[in-house]
């Protein structure tokens, strides 16, 4: 009795022990290291209630009682700024109200956010997509391919990206409008997604590119080969799910760097017209009254400043998740 309880019992203590250690996936020690950054959780929590406000603009404004619409002109002096005790900052209008309109900020905002959202989620999706193929395919076949493909890529790199869509902004737009794909704004934000995708997806080619030509060495892929796989599952099964961690994190950087984009040109007047709204025809607005009235110009550019800087703590904090090297 005791001879054979004490072997089991030092048989099963091991056993036991064993079982009480977990196994983890790397997208659960990727989620405990994310987790594990305060800056990138809060700053995860902030972009998704931006995204969230922006997606569910109709609902945010009704619940709080405001509309991009309505024309307070009666809470504007004859120079048409925003008169009262608390120069249109009210608990009917948190943010204030815009100089010569007279409509509420806080609306133009969140409405506004969903144009420049909606150009930046697209333009991101497409340039990743399209440089997510090159890459895979110049990396893996190589030889020929690559090299037609690299310097395709190397002659849109040389290209002066920004001089290009000031350049080609008015007659692409019109040659839009006639073509019958869209007009007036449509034809703006289909210009503005097709040409920063147009020159966005090289740069990101590359990387995957040299993540491919480091993955088709490997091991794994090299066994994949010796048992007769052939090339779509080796690029489907073997190499697409080991790029996804590049993927995320520049997901992550290309959204607000597209929408700081899509802010700009509209600043210069490239990009989206009046009377729609976006940031940045409203920073251009606050530009006029800067000196007269300089909380529209700080709110306006302290909030695309949130959203960018948010998106970007996000990146950095996936990048540091997602590198095993990083806390070495």
């Amino acid at each position: 009795m005791s001879l054979n309880s004490e072997l089991n019992g030092a048989v099963e203590t091991p056993v036991g022990a064993v079982a009480e250690i977990a196994g983890r996936s790397p997208r659960q020690i990727a989620w405990s290291r994310f987790k594990r950054n305060k800056v990138g959780m809060i700053a995860a929590g902030i972009s998704i209630t931006l995204l969230s406000a922006s997606l569910f603009a109709p609902i945010v404004c009704k619940i709080i009682g405001i509309n991009p619409s309505d024309l307070n002109l009666d809470a504007l002096d004859v120079s048409g700024i925003p008169s009262g005790k608390y120069a249109g900052f009210s608990l009917a209008h948190p943010l204030g109200l815009i100089p010569g309109t007279g409509r509420d900020l806080l609306a133009q905002l969140l409405y506004g956010s969903r144009i420049s959202f909606m150009v930046a989620i697209i333009t991101t999706f497409t340039s990743l997509t399209i440089g997510f193929f090159v890459g895979i395919v110049g990396g893996y076949f190589r030889g020929r391919v690559d090299g037609y493909l690299g310097r395709f890529t190397d002659f849109l790199l040389a290209f002066p990206a920004f001089f290009m869509i000031v350049a080609l902004s008015e007659p692409m737009v019109a040659r839009i409008e006639q073509a019958g794909i869209a007009q007036g704004n449509g034809a703006r934000i289909v210009f503005l997604i097709v040409f920063l995708s147009f020159f966005g997806w090289p740069g990101f080619s590359r990387l995957i590119r040299s993540q491919v030509l480091s993955l088709r060495e490997r091991e794994f892929v090299t066994a994949a080969q010796a048992m007769g796989a052939s090339r779509r599952r080796i690029i489907m099964k073997e190499l697409v799910p080991n790029l996804w961690a590049p993927v995320i994190v520049v997901v992550s950087l290309s959204l607000p760097g597209y929408l700081a984009a899509e802010a700009v040109f509209s600043f210069l007047g490239l990009g989206v017209q009046p009377p729609a709204s976006t940031w940045g025809i409203l920073l251009s607005n606050a530009t006029r009254y800067v000196t007269i009235m300089p909380s529209f110009f700080i709110i306006t550019s302290a909030s695309l400043v949130i959203v960018v800087l948010a998106f970007n703590l996000v990146g950095d904090a996936l990048r540091d998740a997602l590198d095993p090297r990083s806390d070495k």
